[in-house]
């Protein structure tokens, strides 16, 4: 599969696991410290519309950051926890099919065009459909309502743990991975905050 057939199959996993909640499950925690699901479904919809501006600045070359700061960033999902059940229904959904209009629409020589993530680093657009794969694929299962690793394409399951192998490397956790991976620690790694 494609990195954008594994986009498509997980922002609809993610989407008919949102709408299988009823009104009050959005209360319960999600699988995220200190996050409802109310809070994680804020994020992924501002995840997106933050997205749809790194499109925006591929395509212009207008600079236009994912957020202004942390503190928008937390600030914003913050608010939109609060916001009606079917008001952050309706944003997620509608935020999932633009950021797709908006992919689908970029012409082919934007996508080499560079910009900028949430973490600094400078990336071509086309990196911008696997940030969302990794959003809507993690945040499916991070919903706590039924959806597993398990559920997730095999290619998919091997891309993320690269991904995630890589950022843990790069943080200096590597030689207690490994240890761990080959069996030479009973213990796994104290890895700091989720990603």
């Amino acid at each position: 599969m494609t990195t954008r057939e594994w986009l498509d199959e997980c922002t609809d996993l993610l989407l008919r696991t949102v709408d299988g909640l009823s009104d009050g499950d959005f209360d319960a925690p999600s699988a995220l410290p200190g996050w409802t699901r109310r809070h994680l479904v804020a994020h992924v919809h501002y995840n997106a519309e933050a997205l749809r501006r790194l499109v925006g600045w591929a395509n212009t070359g207008i600079e236009n950051r994912m957020y202004a700061s942390t503190e928008q960033r937390n600030a914003e999902i913050e608010e939109g926890s609060r916001l009606p059940v079917a008001t952050l229904r309706e944003l997620v959904h509608g935020s999932a099919r633009a950021l797709a209009e908006d992919l689908d629409s970029l012409p082919e020589q934007a996508w080499r065009n560079e910009v900028v993530t949430a973490q600094g680093r400078r990336v071509p657009a086309s990196e911008i459909p696997w940030m969302r794969t990794r959003e809507v694929a993690v945040h499916a299962v991070d919903l706590a309502a039924g959806v597993d690793f398990t559920d997730l394409p095999a290619g998919l399951l091997r891309a993320l743990a690269d991904d995630v192998l890589g950022k843990r490397f790069a943080a200096g956790h590597g030689p207690d991975l490994v240890r761990w991976l080959t069996g030479r620690s009973d213990t796994a790694p104290a890895l700091g905050p989720w990603l």
